[in-house]
């Protein structure tokens, strides 16, 4: 009898013992389970990450096709303005090539006109006066037809001159009396009277008033000398340029 008791405590005990180790593994088991799900869940979420950077890099791809179709167009566009540049600038070139031998035939027709067969050079065109070693062309325009002094200026670089620099005394007299003055190359510039060709007025006795005013230019009037009033008026006015030289150096 006290062997049986013995048999059965001995097998409780290892039933006791294989039910605590069946108990701890299902812990255990339970644990892994949780730690599995736990890591599905993360391999969820990175998996969805990945699909999102995914969609963002096929995004990111499309975006980048879509510049480089247009940097395409855009070098086309650029290739295709360049093209047309050279050809402006060719056609420039070809031009003032052309401009200038027209100016060269032009300054020789205008010097060295043809009488009869034979060229005879002057040092003046026709139709300026010869002064020492300038050329004047004096604008006798009626008041309907009188420039301002940019208006006048501008007459004298088509004429290939400016609007004359007077030097003397004596060159103050180019005008006619019935005209009440010449717009000449003299102007305020930076609260100083200079002429265009960047000297200072050194006679100040020749203008009234001396004064130097901006906006305000100078003309010559026969016999009072120069007089200095806005130069948005109009007037007649004299161009000077150098006279040809004949005489071989």
């Amino acid at each position: 009898m006290n062997s049986a008791i013995n048999n059965l405590t001995v097998w409780f005990d290892s039933l006791n013992k294989s039910y605590a180790a069946l108990e701890s593994n299902y812990t255990d088991v339970i644990a892994e389970n949780q730690e599995l799900e736990t890591q599905n869940q993360q391999l969820d979420t990175q998996n969805q990450e990945l699909e999102t950077q995914n969609q963002q890099l096929e995004t990111q791809n499309q975006e980048l096709d879509t510049q480089n179709q247009q940097l395409d167009t855009q070098n086309q566009q650029l290739e295709t303005q360049m093209k047309n540049l050279t050809d402006m600038l060719q056609d420039k070139e070809t031009e003032r090539n052309e401009l200038n031998v027209s100016r060269a035939q032009w300054s020789i027709d205008q010097y060295c006109p043809i009488d009869g067969a034979v060229r005879q050079c002057k040092s003046c065109q026709t139709g300026w006066l010869e002064d020492e070693s300038s050329c004047y062309a004096v604008n006798d325009a009626e008041p309907p037809k009188q420039r301002t002094w940019d208006g006048a200026q501008a007459d004298c670089k088509e004429k290939i001159s400016e609007l004359s620099v007077l030097n003397n005394a004596h060159e103050k007299s180019w005008s006619r009396p019935e005209v009440n003055g010449y717009w000449i190359g003299l102007r305020v510039v930076d609260g100083k009277w200079t002429w265009v060709d960047g000297s200072d007025l050194t006679e100040i006795s020749w203008i009234q008033p001396a004064t130097p005013t901006e906006g305000h230019c100078a003309i010559s009037v026969r016999d009072k000398g120069l007089k200095s009033m806005n130069c948005s008026e109009t007037n007649a006015w004299i161009c000077e340029k150098k006279a040809l030289s004949l005489t071989p150096p």
